[in-house]
């Protein structure tokens, strides 16, 4: 199994930015430690981050091309109005899981809303680091369950 996670803009800065909501975690942190548990559950999670949007779009667009099994996504601010990734990730025939550590629903209002739910098989929000591996157990249980059926 190929798992492709994909970070967005400003999540270069996690460990800097706004403690109180991300915590001290750095990406690289994240990714070493998804890649782990990754590795314990039988799947390859490759991960991308860029505060690019045009960039995110063509990481998607060759995820398609390089076969992934699943997708997923913490995209940030992007989460609340980027169509242009939403549409991208639309694509895509394998599960799409939207991911975030702080718990959106209690924040600002605009963060209420995700452009990427209707295409998404499910979103978590508000686990700080966990987020990222109850994700990627969802990715896998619906991967292994995509294989079964």
């Amino acid at each position: 199994m190929k798992i492709l996670m994909l970070h967005g803009i400003n999540h270069n800065m996690f460990g800097k930015r706004d403690p109180k909501q991300y915590g001290t975690i750095t990406l690289a942190e994240i990714d070493d430690q998804l890649q782990k548990l990754g590795q314990e559950l039988g799947a390859e999670v490759v991960s991308y981050q860029t505060n690019n949007e045009g960039e995110m779009c063509e990481r998607i667009h060759a995820g398609y091309s390089e076969g992934v099994d699943a997708v997923l996504i913490n995209a940030g601010a992007w989460t609340h109005y980027s169509y242009g990734i939403r549409d991208a990730l639309a694509i895509l025939t394998v599960p799409i899981v939207e991911l975030h550590m702080s718990n959106i629903h209690a924040r600002e209002k605009f963060r209420h809303h995700s452009v990427f739910a209707e295409i998404a098989l499910g979103q978590i929000s508000g686990f700080g680091l966990e987020s990222y591996f109850l994700a990627l157990r969802a990715a896998i249980s619906a991967i292994k369950a995509k294989k079964a059926g």
